[in-house]
């Protein structure tokens, strides 16, 4: 069986002023961390279809039929603002279809959505992510903030696991690497508690209508996944597991 999954986001374009006495000029970069995240997934077996936060702008599904291919849908650091406002819509005030609520209504129907934390998903910085009350917070298992949800962490956050019997981390150590942060969301009725960081959930995974939805309140990448997360042997198996659990694969 082919597993595909669409993940939206993970890149991001730096512009810089460099001031250099009474001079100075400008640079641009583009850079992606999605390189960890896509392997893990690919050695596990997954068709990974990546939409870079500027291509989703335009060319993120609209419709559940154009979902359906994927058994996942992954949102990692993209505001919904990308999603909601397509650029004909922004620059022409063309009419289009609102993609949370296909996303939405493609969970409800049996699809699987991930959202991974970052400073542009759940609520973020300066709460710019602005999912809270959306059509996309109603396919997950946790309940959004209305404010800037970031839980910086410097210093390092372990994770506990709560209920090592999930199949999402049925293969995995109960003791997992640190992270640099999260965003602070709460699980809602129902919903399973998996990981959590002290009182604050870490992995969260709940039903919606036929489908499923799994919140990991930390990233995939830098800055909050340092070095000793990214190599760490289980996170593969982690990645795989709220995959294909999302998916209705396990």
């Amino acid at each position: 069986m082919t597993k595909n999954i669409l993940i939206a986001g993970e890149s991001w374009m730096t512009h810089s002023i460099h001031q250099k006495g009474f001079d100075s000029f400008t640079t641009t970069e583009y850079n992606e961390g999605i390189s960890w995240l896509r392997t893990a997934l690919e050695a596990n077996g997954w068709t990974v279809s990546f939409m870079p936060s500027h291509v989703a702008a335009r060319e993120f599904p609209a419709t559940v039929e154009s979902f359906s291919k994927f058994q996942c849908v992954v949102l990692s650091d993209i505001g919904a603002n990308t999603l909601l406002l397509h650029p004909d819509t922004f620059v022409k005030s063309a009419v289009m279809p609102n993609r949370l609520l296909a996303l939405r209504d493609y969970v409800a129907a049996g699809g699987g959505l991930v959202m991974v934390g970052g400073y542009l998903t759940f609520q973020g910085i300066d709460a710019k992510g602005q999912y809270a009350g959306s059509a996309v917070e109603e396919a997950l298992p946790v309940t959004l903030m209305r404010a800037d949800d970031r839980i910086e962490a410097p210093q390092g956050a372990v994770a506990t696991v709560r209920d090592a019997t999930h199949p999402i981390v049925r293969d995995l150590p109960g003791t997992w690497p640190a992270v640099l942060g999260y965003n602070r969301v709460t699980p809602k009725p129902g919903a399973t508690l998996i990981a959590a960081m002290g009182n604050d959930p870490l992995l969260v995974a709940g039903g919606f209508g036929k489908g499923r939805g799994v919140a990991f309140t930390s990233d995939c990448a830098p800055h909050w996944a340092p070095p000793p997360f990214l190599d760490w042997d289980g996170y593969g198996k982690l990645w795989n597991g709220i995959a294909e659990w999302a998916g209705s694969l396990r």
